[in-house]
């Protein structure tokens, strides 16, 4: 039997294929239910989440790699408690800390984020005068011009004007962490959108929200147990072989949908456009990628400095961060080291990325053993200056949904709900049309 519904009361009846479960595919089929359709989604891994999931191979708690969201993901957080997902139990909100395991750092109190930043930096602890008055200084900069530079600035350039110190122990750290590329390479443009997002999104917009239970119970097994109570169709373990075109719509393998929403990785996306169109195929396949890879440490009876502790990293120290679970709810004495823009580290190979990791927690964790090592590969898209992203709409009743498409945020959580929206909004639209007319068309 044909598994059709009606995407508008009155309207003709309407297939769907999502393809990719993981936040952008499953924020699209939310989008889709509910308007009354019923998608069938397609995911190759036996369970949805994609980069931010739980590994759910009998290591009772760990993920596929650290994660963290703030409280400017404002579609995100919408999204988990449309699931019935409650963001005030799953996530742990705290004002935005960037501070060392001695307490040097910033670390805004709670309030308005433009007027706890101004806090923040004149309580900070380690910096001089001549620091502080660098950074305010240069943020007030970036505030007069409306959080924009030139296309082709690097984070580097933009902080010029800034104490090393300041340099070296906030923004580096903070650009790593946002976009999983070195200050050197990052660009200017994505960073200061995400300041401005943050510092001037309202109140709480900088807050860290930190995981409380494995990431496939924030979003991904709420939202398919949503989907599934609704009438939505998800195969898992189900690679996509082929998409090819139809009179008025799409061919998955053999089976036939009017709209499709690629939401699988730019990797695989381009795979089954390369001769449905050849040239967003292209884009897709020429973006660059940057690794990180997670340690998770065992250290029966031991604690870390914060829940969130920023590291002075280097030649033989690869972590930015590390995450205290068990002061999180999580299993005692474990914690989560995170080497982000870890290509060198993934050169050098896993084993000795974790020794390293290994020595440099023993100041705080002397105890600590190597409970496992998840190395991300293609964890995000480099964001440097001037990067060309391919566009969300491909043709007529497919688009593309990813972190990776053309939008203003770096490869984020956020950035792949929005993109699930954006083109679940695109088909949408384009069912409606009388003419079903395409965007780009």
């Amino acid at each position: 039997m044909d598994r059709r519904t009606h995407a508008r009361a009155g309207t003709v009846t309407a297939r769907v294929a999502v393809v990719g479960a993981g936040w952008a595919g499953l924020s699209a089929a939310v989008r889709l239910t509910a308007a009354g359709l019923q998608p069938t989604v397609f995911e190759m891994a036996p369970r949805g989440g994609g980069r931010a999931r739980s590994l759910g191979d009998g290591d009772e708690g760990l993920d596929n790699g650290q994660h963290i969201l703030i409280g400017a993901y404002s579609r995100t957080l919408a999204l988990m408690r449309e699931v019935g997902a409650d963001p005030g139990t799953l996530l742990e909100r705290r004002p935005l800390a960037l501070t060392r395991p001695d307490g040097s750092g910033l670390a805004l109190p709670p309030g308005p984020p433009a007027l706890a930043f101004v806090r923040a930096v004149l309580a900070a602890r380690g910096w001089t005068w001549r620091d502080k008055a660098s950074l305010l200084r240069t943020a007030a900069g970036w505030a007069a011009g409306g959080f924009r530079c030139p296309p082709g600035a690097t984070v580097a350039t933009l902080c010029r004007g800034l104490a090393p110190r300041v340099r070296t122990e906030l923004i580096d750290p903070l650009c790593v962490a946002a976009l999983n590329t070195p200050a050197h390479e990052a660009s200017g443009e994505v960073m200061l959108r995400v300041l401005r997002d943050a510092l001037f999104g309202g109140a709480g917009a900088a807050d860290l929200l930190l995981p409380r239970h494995p990431l496939s119970g924030l979003l991904p097994d709420p939202a398919a147990a949503w989907l599934r109570a609704r009438g939505a169709e998800l195969r898992c373990a189900r690679r996509v072989s082929s998409l090819s075109a139809a009179a008025g719509g799409w061919v998955i393998d053999g089976e036939t949908f009017d709209a499709v929403v690629l939401a699988a990785s730019a990797t695989e996306a381009a795979r089954l456009t390369a001769a449905l169109a050849p040239a967003w195929s292209a884009e897709a396949r020429s973006l660059r990628y940057e690794p990180i890879v997670t340690v998770y440490l065992d250290a029966p009876g031991g604690t870390l400095p914060c829940v969130m502790t920023t590291l002075r990293d280097g030649p033989d120290a690869p972590a930015q961060f590390a995450f205290d679970h068990g002061r999180l709810g999580g299993r005692s004495g474990r914690s989560a080291w995170v080497v982000s823009g870890a290509r060198p580290w993934i050169d050098r190979g896993l084993e000795a990325c974790a020794a390293a990791v290994l020595e440099q927690a023993r100041p705080m964790l002397p105890a600590a053993t190597v409970c496992r090592t998840v190395a991300d590969k293609r964890a995000t898209f480099r964001c440097t200056p001037g990067l060309r992203r391919p566009p969300a709409a491909i043709a007529p009743r497919l688009w593309a949904a990813g972190d990776y498409v053309a939008g203003p945020y770096p490869a984020t959580l956020e950035g792949a709900v929005r993109a699930g929206e954006n083109a679940a909004a695109g088909v949408l639209h384009e069912l409606d049309a009388p003419d079903g007319r395409h965007p780009a068309a």
